[in-house]
This record gives C-alpha cells, structure tokens and sequence, in this order.
C-alpha cells in the first residue's frame, strides 16, 4: 500500500510567504525553507549566490536574514512568540536559523504596522522626488537597527556624500569594466517577455543607472563609465538620504543579524511611504570598503548602503512560488557542502 503524503503544512507556507518578499542582490531569492514538526529551517541557497559580486556569501546570509525577519514577524502577526536558533549545526553551514513556535503572545500595534507593509515594501532604482524625510522617521529607523543589533549611520556632509559617491562610481566602474562581472548581472536580467520569476526585469531600473550622484547597477548593460563630472551635484534633492547599515563585527552571525536590521528598518520605512535604492558596490571591494570602515562607520563593518526616500512609484519585482523554494523535511542536495567563506560561525537565540 502507498505510502500516504505528507499533510501540508499551512503554518510553515504563511512563514514562508511573508519571507520571499524580502530583499535581495539582483532579486536572486538565495533561499530555501523546510517545513515539519512544528518548525521551518530557513536554507542559503549557494546555487543562487553571485560568485564575483559576493564571493564570501556576505550579501547572501544579509538576504536571508530580511527572510527571518519576515518569518518572525509572520510568526507575531499569527500570536505567537518565535523561537529563533541561528546556525545550529556547524556541521550544515548553509542551515542558517531554525524558527519554532513560541508561547501565545499577541502582536504589538507596532509588528503588526511592519508586518502590513510587507508586501508594499519594495526596491528602487532611481532619483527621488524632493521631499526630506522627517527627523523623527530618520530617529525612529536608527532605534530599529539597534533593536537587532545593528547601527545605522545617516550621511547628510556634503564632503562625506562627494567621498562616498565618488567610491560606488569607481566601484560600479569596476563591475562594468569587467566582462566576468557584466556576464554575472546578465543572468539575472531577464529580457522582455521573460516569465521568469527572478532577478531583475526591464521594468524595475531605468534606462539610465546614472541618473543619480550614486551609480546605479547597469542591469541594461550600457557601459557608460569614466564620464567626468557626472553625478557631481550630491546635494540635489532627488538623491534622497543615505544610511549606512554596520555591525560591530564581521562573521556570518553578523551579517544575518545584518540582514534582520535590514528588513526591520525597510519595513518601517515602506510603512511611512519610503522606499530604498540599494548602492552596496563599493562594499563588495575590499579597498573601498576598508575606505568606507575608516572614515565613516565609526570603526564597525559597513554592510549595507542604502538611498532613501519617495519614489514615483514603480512595479514590484517577481517573486518565486512558495512550491519552488519550501519543501517538507527534505534539504537540498547543496546542504551539506561546506561554507565557502572563511568566517567562523557561531549560535544564539533570537526574539
């Protein structure tokens, strides 16, 4: 007699829902989660990591904690505390956190107003329209980033600004002079008419990725570098506010907590209508980065670099099906290979 299947498990799906709509380098969705017996083990998917952009993994592990913060907070929204393990087998590095179900426990006005914004929160690329965000909202997400152990650093000196626009041109000049590098963002760039589900398509990035003081990624492979003097102007409204997103240290636990600061701080942004345009190419070089370290974060890791502010409204960019990212009690044939990057990992418990 056939085995029967498995029930499905509807609990782990919401989770898992919530999750993909984090964000992620190139929209690659680097995740899988497993679902049974009252948890869901959440994966890093290296068959989707960005071997040149990314070679440690770092902007990886950051996507997946934005997904774990999703999942906990899907977990609030349901009544209920998460219990959250983070790398609980040194023996499966790519296992990167474990959420059970906590004691009931209802939703704070506050979870509840960040779990709403989930799906409106969404990336952009692009110039701004001219209105500052206020004081108390810039307060507000540097209290949030702290919440999970983070800190975020605004950056308003227009000498700072000139510094750090000049380090994502020269950095994005880098990528763009490098075939290897251009071939690596062409595969995530669907063309027109793709079904594709990930990366970036054509209508998610203007046709100009220099329309700003702060390169863009050049999704449509133009190639436009070394033109002198554009992007100068740093002090034109349409660039938004940039914040910079450091830990104190630099292994993979920090970069998960990264990536759960990250998502904190976007969705209390999307739920006060602001949205993010993501520069982390100088980041994604040791030079510039150490450049970045010294002089602006105060001696921690810079992790992520974000403009922010109100868009003109853009489309979304797709999603995956929860069928091609969740499966129930089955890892992926990737789970066992070993951590690719040279940090060491450790465990702890978060809320």
């Amino acid at each position: 007699m056939a085995a029967l299947p498995a029930p499905t498990d509807h609990a782990a799906r919401y989770l898992v829902r919530a999750a993909v709509l984090a964000p992620s380098p190139c929209n690659t969705q680097p995740w899988h989660f497993v679902g049974g017996d009252g948890e869901v083990l959440l994966y890093a998917d290296p068959a989707r990591s960005l071997p040149l952009a990314d070679p440690d993994g770092r902007e990886m592990v950051i996507s997946c904690g934005a997904a774990l913060f999703c999942m906990r907070l899907a977990v609030r929204h349901l009544g209920f505390q998460p219990r959250v393990t983070v790398f609980p087998d040194p023996a499966h590095p790519w296992h990167l956190a474990t959420v059970r179900w906590g004691p009931y426990a209802p939703p704070t006005a506050d979870e509840e107003t960040m779990f709403a914004a989930v799906p409106r929160r969404h990336t952009h690329r692009g110039p701004f329209r001219p209105d500052p965000l206020p004081d108390a909202l810039l307060d507000q997400l540097r209290l949030h980033a702290c919440q999970e152990g983070a800190d975020l650093y605004t950056v308003s000196e227009v000498e700072t600004l000139r510094q750090l626009a000049l380090l994502v041109r020269e950095a994005e000049a880098v990528r763009r002079g490098h075939p290897a590098s251009t071939a690596e963002l062409a595969d995530w760039t669907p063309p027109y008419g793709s079904d594709r589900r990930d990366g970036v398509p054509l209508h998610a990035y203007p046709r100009d990725p220099d329309t700003t003081a702060f390169a863009g990624r050049d999704y449509a492979g133009h190639g436009r570098v070394g033109h002198p003097g554009r992007g100068a102007c740093v002090t034109r409204p349409t660039l938004g506010q940039v914040v910079l997103l450091s830990t104190r240290h630099d292994q993979p636990t920090d970069w998960l907590r990264t990536g759960q600061a990250l998502q904190r701080v976007l969705l209390t942004a999307a739920a006060h209508g602001v949205t993010a345009a993501f520069h982390t190419q100088p980041l994604e070089l040791p030079g510039p980065r150490r450049q970045v370290r010294r002089s602006m974060v105060g001696g921690g890791h810079p992790q992520v670099l974000l403009r922010l502010g109100y868009d003109h409204g853009v489309p979304r960019t797709p999603r995956r099906p929860v069928r091609e990212v969740f499966t129930q009690g089955h890892r992926g044939p990737w789970a066992d290979r070993p951590w690719h990057g040279s940090a060491e990992q450790d465990s702890g418990v978060g809320a």
